[in-house]
């Protein structure tokens, strides 16, 4: 009998309260990569701090944190131009750009972090770990092999998540080009997908939340998104005739938005990765900069996962890696590959350790990270994007794994 399963992912349109707290950090954090590179500022980047956290609720936006920088950061103006820039335009949302509270609560960072960070307090006196904790960072065929699927070669993510990331990136489609104008910020899908034997073989159910103008009749919603949202994407070599299609469960989401549930920085993490498809390390990554790791290390371990995988090592290949603050060089570094791998998964773990640098410093200058680029990840996940600025989804050490595997 095959190994028969269902997993299940979400995702969130730009609108959600927890991801518009991630857009307002990351917007925050890219304004000072940005300008800590202007020589008027004679900034060294190196020196850049970032750790952002937002809240909004009705009415209201508070930023705090911890930052270090030579540049001036127009905190209010960063909040209302990012807020407008999601579609929060309008005052009968319940939360828009122009009259929103904004209060900013911002410190520097604490001299006992920094003095780790800042390599004083370690022999070779390079960038320590922001932080202790452990990243993961993971890889698959499924996108790849999942019948179908119009989705360009190179994801190598688990199905649920960029169906569900596609869904919602589609939902807010639809509602600025104003294909279906009545739609508002807010959103949220949702995806199951069954599996034998660890292959994706078909979509059971589809869940679509949209934020909505008053008035419009649940029947049309049903309608419209189907055609318009979820049509488009669900390919049907995947539905099998029998996909369950749900939309606004309760009846009704006029609602929505800040307006109708706080929202906090990082509280999508699971969103943000895998969609549960791979574990992850529990920090988040928006409004954080590059020296820590709980981003820089996430990232590392996604771009290593995925070169294995896509260099044949295994077809599943899931990576975690350790820090200490302060500390410039990694605890551990353990592979798992799920009885997928064509090699000893200790030799995997050997060849990593041998060709890639996974000090702070070493992730920073593979990955290219200290730029601004962060805005972007806020939304529709941070993996699987083969897009300008998402460095670690690069395939550019296939050639060199194989060899250093023998394949």
């Amino acid at each position: 009998m095959p190994k028969e399963y269902r997993l299940t992912s979400e995702s969130v349109t730009e609108g959600h309260p927890d991801k518009v707290c991630d857009q307002v950090s990351d917007t925050i954090l890219d304004y000072i990569m940005a300008h800590e590179e202007d020589p008027q500022y004679h900034g060294d980047l190196r020196k850049a701090r970032v750790a952002v956290e937002t809240l909004v609720t009705t009415g209201t936006c508070v930023v705090a944190g911890e930052v270090r920088t030579e540049c001036y950061v127009p905190i209010d103006e960063i909040v209302r131009n990012t807020i407008r820039e999601i579609g929060y335009t309008r005052a009968k949302f319940g939360f828009d750009a122009d009259n929103v509270g904004v209060l900013a609560a911002i410190h520097g960072q604490s001299d006992d972090i920094a003095q780790g960070v800042d390599g004083l307090e370690n022999e070779c006196h390079c960038t320590g770990a922001g932080d202790q904790g452990m990243m993961f960072g993971y890889a698959c065929t499924e996108t790849e092999i999942a019948p179908g699927v119009d989705t360009p070669p190179g994801e190598y993510m688990p199905l649920p998540i960029m169906l569900a990331h596609k869904l919602a990136r589609r939902l807010a489609e639809v509602r600025r080009d104003d294909e279906l104008e009545y739609l508002w910020p807010d959103g949220k899908t949702q995806v199951t997908v069954e599996y034998e034997d660890d292959k994706p073989v078909r979509v059971t159910k589809v869940l679509l939340a949209a934020q909505h103008a008053a008035g419009i009749p649940h029947s049309q919603l049903e309608s419209e998104l189907t055609e318009y949202v979820i049509d488009p994407i669900i390919p049907l070599a995947l539905r099998h005739g029998d996909m369950d299609i749900m939309v606004n469960r309760t009846g009704q989401f006029v609602l929505g938005g800040p307006a109708a549930d706080s929202g906090v920085t990082g509280r999508k993490i699971i969103v943000d990765t895998y969609g549960g498809g791979a574990r992850h390390g529990g920090g988040a990554f928006s409004g954080k900069d590059p020296t820590k790791v709980d981003r820089s290390g996430a990232y590392m371990a996604r771009y290593i996962a995925k070169n294995v995988v896509a260099a044949g090592l295994a077809d599943r290949c899931e990576l975690q890696i350790s820090y200490a603050i302060g500390d410039p060089c990694p605890f551990s570094c353990a592979v798992f590959c799920f009885g997928t791998e064509k090699i000893d998964e200790c030799k995997i773990s050997d060849i990593i350790l041998d060709t890639f640098d996974l000090s702070p410093d070493g992730m920073i200058e593979t990955l290219d990270l200290r730029k601004p680029i962060y805005r972007r990840t806020a939304s529709y996940g941070h993996f699987g994007r083969n897009e300008p600025g998402f460095t670690w989804e690069q395939l550019d050490m296939v050639a060199a794994l194989k060899a250093a595997a023998g394949l």
